[in-house]
């Protein structure tokens, strides 16, 4: 998959493949079993736009009848042509009416399809987490996702019957524009020349010069779009960061660093809005020479005819409005080009986030690629969890963690220690599959018997209920069940406030949040459980009182802990030291640990529950 939309050119650069990478989710959208109505949408696009061609047709010859009557002062065929016209601006309306909400409810189910696509291929295998850690080039995938695919999506329905209206205009109006022209005959250096249909010649030649001047002027906007769009994105995100961090910032007084960040964020927006609109500038001279001529030009390029009696004033209306018609059909790429950069830019983003999303999936199906090799135990089978000759290395091919080996067998508790730099939250991260840079293997359990607990526990927005039994939904555990662990990890006051809707990550205290995880796993009961510092927002009585609630309420459950606290050594039985090492750190090999009796005392006096939480 990878192969068939890696991009030649970097981004904000965008080249040919982004077109091709973009014209493949076109064909695969029409194709997909999922794309709804999409057939039917674009059946009905094509044609209410062919209807309104057709009443522009109707509309010509009834522009020359119009002015003829009014040259001739022919009242009653004058009132006819008045109701002609009110026919004619009916259908016109209607055709228009509908052409548009069709247009709408497909901008509407490209754009659906489309975000759901990147939507699942970003939220897949932790590729969410993988782009943040090792693929720059695809940064706010927020942004390409929400804003990026709005404009793709609704750009390119616009611009395929744009194309479809001006190509229709072109067929049906140059036939009548080349009837009603006739030939040229000039004179050119001593030589006659019989020029056909000149008008026609006319309009290509007038639209190719301004075509061109166009693309000449305006090339710049496609790059300076790209740039002005990152940009955009990278100022949401300083403010959101910065509202996020509120309280932190507010704490050490950092608002006046804050202030200099975001005026650098928006200095790098300035400066893209500067660029373009100095090219906006440019283009705007050229596209409003251009405009301002064609009123007349058309007019001024048929009136010898007319003056020399070989056509009425209605027909030189006609001629003029054929000329219009067929200039504006040609003029498309004029009238477009800001849209187009707009639009080059989107589409650039979005590919180059497919891009990353597509080399991630081929770094873990190519097994030449040095990644490291995961092995999930079969349901049923005796489990274990084994670190096979583990190499973990950041993305850039820096070595953190070097022939790690080490096994450990249901019920165990493991203590993993280490100074900071170690590895071993990023060891933690390679056995719950989200870091595939390195080498060796990872055996692990059936992924459903494993839980993990980050020091910040993830609190879903919604009610508490859902935050609780989150990932499972909140229906899945009765609510006296809930109830029931909330009281168990010192949270009975929340009980009543379960149903509650509220931003629980900033209602409660990260120590709070961590008994919350805590209540979760009383909940979901795993097997096996992995905790980095996991409580480390908890004084030393509470960091006992929850690991002995843990230990008691799950006995049989293996328990792997990354801690720097020395009453952790309490609740486990065996430790693994990870010591800095030249070309990466490495497991100190150490035999059992014996637990003093002095620890057995104090680890008997939690299980006695002394301790209030």
């Amino acid at each position: 998959m990878a192969d068939e939309t890696t991009a030649e050119a970097p981004e904000g650069q965008p080249g040919t493949s982004d077109l091709r990478g973009f014209w493949r989710w076109v064909r695969a959208w029409l194709v997909a079993p999922d794309r709804g109505n999409a057939r039917w949408l674009i059946a009905g696009v094509v044609a209410m736009t062919l209807a309104q061609v057709l009443v522009q047709i109707r509309f010509n010859t009834w522009n020359r009848d119009f002015f003829d009557a009014l040259d001739k002062r022919n009242g009653e065929a004058f009132q006819y042509q008045i109701m002609v016209f009110l026919v004619l601006a009916g259908l016109s309306m209607a055709a228009a009416v509908y052409q548009l909400y069709l247009k709408q409810l497909l901008q509407l189910a490209w754009r659906e399809w489309l975000t759901r696509r990147l939507t699942d291929a970003w939220l897949h295998d932790s590729r969410q987490y993988q782009l943040e850690a090792g693929a720059a080039e695809a940064d706010n995938p927020d942004q390409r996702i929400s804003e990026d695919v709005r404009i793709a999506a609704d750009l390119s329905i616009d611009f395929l019957l744009g194309i479809l209206v001006s190509v229709s205009m072109l067929v049906a109006f140059v036939g009548i524009l080349w009837s009603l022209s006739g030939p040229l005959d000039i004179v050119l250096g001593g030589m006659n020349m019989h020029i056909p249909g000149y008008m026609v010649w006319a309009a290509v030649l007038y639209a190719g010069v301004g075509s061109g001047l166009t693309w000449l002027v305006g090339r710049p906007m496609v790059r300076i779009q790209v740039r002005r769009t990152t940009a955009e994105a990278d100022f949401r995100f300083g403010l959101t960061r910065a509202r996020e961090s509120g309280e932190s910032i507010a704490l050490i007084r950092g608002e006046a660093d804050e202030r200099r960040g975001i005026d650098r964020l928006f200095g790098q927006v300035r400066g893209a809005w500067r660029d373009l609109m100095r090219s906006q500038r440019n283009l705007m001279w050229l596209t409003s020479a251009y405009g301002t001529l064609a009123m007349i030009f058309p007019t001024v390029v048929a009136s010898p005819a007319y003056f020399a009696g070989a056509m009425s004033l209605g027909v030189l209306m006609q001629v003029g409005a054929a000329f219009g018609q067929v200039q504006a059909a040609l003029n498309w790429f004029v009238d477009r080009f800001p849209n187009i950069a707009e639009w080059r830019s989107a589409v650039s983003r979005l590919v180059a986030f497919q891009d990353a999303l597509d080399d991630l999936e081929a770094l873990a199906a190519d097994p030449s690629q040095p990644t490291i090799v995961m092995e999930e135990i079969a349901e049923g089978e005796p489990e274990r969890l084994e670190l096979d000759e583990l190499e973990i290395a950041f993305a850039d091919g820096t070595t953190v963690i070097a022939g790690a080996s080490a096994v450990i067998e249901p019920g165990e508790r493991v203590l993993i220690k280490g100074e900071s730099g170690t590895g071993k939250s990023t060891m933690f991260r390679a056995i719950g599959g989200l870091w595939p840079w390195g080498g060796g293997r990872i055996v692990i359990p059936p992924r459903d018997a494993m839980a993990f607990l980050p020091q910040r526990p993830y609190l879903p927005l919604g009610t508490l209920s859902g935050t609780l039994c989150y990932p499972a939904p909140a229906e899945s555990f009765e609510k006296v069940t809930q109830v029931e662990a909330l009281e168990l990890v010192g949270l009975g006051e929340l009980a009543e406030r379960l149903d509650e809707e509220q931003r629980w990550d900033r209602v409660l205290s990260l120590g709070e949040q961590q008994r919350l995880a805590m209540a979760r796993l009383l909940l979901q009961k795993p097997r096996w459980i992995f905790l980095d510092e996991a409580t480390a927002a908890l004084d030393e009585p509470n960091q006992d009182a929850m690991m002995t609630l843990l230990t008691e309420s799950l006995p049989d459950a293996a328990i792997i802990s990354i801690g720097h606290r020395p009453g952790l050594e309490a609740f486990h039985t065996r430790t693994l030291t990870l010591e800095k090492r030249e070309g990466g750190a490495r497991f100190r090999r150490a035999a059992p640990r014996i637990v003093s009796e002095r620890t057995k005392r104090r680890r008997q006096r939690f299980l006695g529950g002394r301790v209030s939480v």
